[in-house]
This record gives structure tokens, C-alpha cells and sequence, in this order.
């Protein structure tokens, strides 16, 4: 099969077009004809050695967590699912997806939304458990509360913003000038201009802070977080790390950051957000596997609006 291949961190270089051998997929897991992939910026901090703590170095690796495709076949211990099903879910770390084919976990995927192409549902995993765990499992939350989604055009933002009003929640998204339309279509109840207003210089307290970019720190975010709100980052930087651990223990505010935990229940529960028209994707560029390293070096450059799709057929 066709795959991108590293054989070397690096830049978006070190990405090469290769013939490899098909994966073998073990009795729990699925094969797939990968129909397409996305770019999350855990592939290219993955490809860069960011991560080499977890992945070490042994080569060649295949990148790419999201993967929507039809299964073309099955371990002996898989009962959900069947040759010819369309399904969409992740791979497991360090990736798979980024080839013509990927061996996925069972309890890693899900039936594809029927209203979404392959393309499109393929945007979604990573980042929409990302938003949906983040606001439902740690931020606890609740109906009628005020959250704010800073980063809200991003890849992760666009879901969570979603999700938050389908959950029920009054939601304030914060994006630069040229995003503010497009997160009002996504029912934000509020947009703020980054660019020209500070959401922490504001009145206004909010049940949960969300930073979808991790580009605002607890530190600033707390005189606008109520008294007992949860403030939730995508980025564990040394501050969150900290002020997690003293928050766990003290009575208040709470600092959490996000870890996604990939599982078919979630993008079940995704999938019906979907299908009854609560929640959709926003693809900012597709690129064909062969093009997966300018595909890269756009996703590094920090200004994607959405998704970035990478279509194989």
C-alpha cells in the first residue's frame, strides 16, 4: 500500500510517499480502506520529535490519528462490525492513518455520520472528543451555565462551541475580526473580536473558561471565572500542571487540562449531534495524501480556520 512515511523527525520534509506492507490487524481490531485523514497538531508535533518521550525512536512511523474509510476486514473478536460498513474513528498512538489502509481498535471507531462524506467525518474525531470531554467530563457542564470557547474558529473550538449549545449552555466564542461570522453560524450566543476586546478585562464571569488554543492562562482567566468555575486548557503547560494539582484539593475554582480519550461511545454520541443537525464541521483546505506536507506546514502556521481534510479517494 501507499503510505506517508517518517523515517527521521523533522520538518514537514522528512514526510515521504512509500510502498509499505499492509498493517495485519490483530482479533480486537478492524482493517480499513482509508477513504481519508486530517491534520491535528499532534501529527506534526509527533513529526518533529515534540513527543519523542512516548514514541522514542524507532522508524519508519505512519502519522495520522482520524481515519474514515469502510472496513475490508475483521479480527476474530470483532462483533460491531462488518465488511463494507463505513466507519469513522482514531487510530492508535502513534498513528496509522496517513496510508491506504489502517488497523484500528473496535472500540475505536463508530458507524459514519450518514449526512457527512468521508472527508468531512474524517475532521472530526481528535478534535470533537477533544471539545465534547473537555466540556462534558471535566468542566461538568450544566444547562443554562456561561461558557467561553477561546480559540472558538479553531479546529477544536468549532466543536466545542457547538457542543456547548447543544448541551444547553449561553456560550461566548473569542476569534479574531475575520472568524466572527462564521462563529456566529455556529450559534454562539456571543463573539468577541480578540483583536480589539479582552475577554478578561470584561464583566462578565463565566462557569467555564475554555481555552481550545491554550493561549490564555489561568492566571489571567480567573477574575472572570465564577467562584466555583473550571477553567479547562488544551495545552498542560507547567501553570496548569500546578494549578490543577492545588486546585484538585482546594475548595473553587478548578484548572484542568484535556487529554482525548478516544471511544466509540463518544463518536456515537457525535454522531447524533451530527445527524439531527446540531453539530457540523468546517473544512478549511483538503489536500490529497501526496500533498500531506504542505498540508503540514499550513497546520503549523497556526491560522486554520476548521479542519484540514486529506482525502486518498
Amino acid at each position: 500500500m501507499k503510505a506517508i512515511v517518517i523515517r527521521r523527525y523533522g520538518s514537514a520534509d522528512v514526510l515521504h510517499l512509500e510502498e509499505v506492507e499492509q498493517p495485519k490487524i490483530r482479533p480486537d481490531q478492524l482493517l480499513i480502506k482509508v477513504h481519508a485523514s486530517s491534520v491535528n497538531p499532534i501529527d506534526w508535533k509527533t513529526r518533529k520529535g515534540m513527543l519523542s518521550i512516548l514514541t522514542g525512536n524507532k522508524f519508519p512511523l505512519i502519522l495520522g490519528f482520524d481515519v474514515a474509510g469502510e472496513v475490508v476486514a475483521i479480527g476474530s473478536q470483532v462483533t460491531r462490525f462488518k465488511e463494507g460498513d463505513a466507519i469513522y474513528g482514531s487510530t492508535s498512538f502513534p498513528g496509522g492513518a496517513y496510508a491506504e489502509f489502517a488497523a484500528i481498535l473496535e472500540n475505536l471507531a463508530a458507524p459514519k455520520p450518514n449526512n457527512l462524506s468521508y472527508a468531512e467525518a474524517a475532521t472530526i474525531p481528535l478534535a470533537a472528543l477533544t471539545a465534547l470531554q473537555a466540556l462534558r467530563d471535566l468542566g461538568n457542564i450544566k444547562s443554562g451555565q456561561n461558557v467561553l470557547v477561546n480559540g472558538a474558529s479553531g479546529g477544536v473550538g468549532i466543536f466545542a462551541v457547538q457542543i456547548a449549545k447543544a448541551l444547553g449552555a449561553e456560550v461566548t466564542g473569542v476569534c479574531s475580526c475575520k472568524n466572527l461570522d462564521l462563529v456566529k453560524s455556529l450559534n454562539a450566543d456571543l463573539v468577541i473580536d480578540y483583536t480589539h476586546q479582552d475577554f478578561t478585562e470584561g464583566n462578565v464571569q463565566y462557569d467555564i473558561i475554555f481555552d481550545a488554543v491554550g493561549k490564555r492562562a489561568f492566571s489571567n482567566c480567573r477574575k472572570v471565572l465564577k467562584p466555583n468555575g473550571v477553567y479547562v486548557s488544551t495545552l498542560p503547560t507547567p501553570e496548569v500542571i500546578v494549578q490543577g494539582f492545588l486546585t484538585m484539593f482546594l475548595p473553587g475554582q478548578k484548572v484542568k487540562f484535556v487529554l482525548e480519550k478516544p471511544n466509540s461511545q463518544d463518536l456515537v454520541y457525535l454522531k447524533e449531534l451530527i445527524e439531527t443537525g446540531k453539530m457540523r464541521t468546517v473544512i478549511d483546505r483538503t489536500y490529497p495524501l501526496e500533498e500531506l506536507a504542505p498540508a503540514h506546514a499550513y497546520s503549523e502556521g497556526q491560522r486554520t480556520v476548521g479542519k484540514i481534510a486529506i482525502a486518498l479517494s
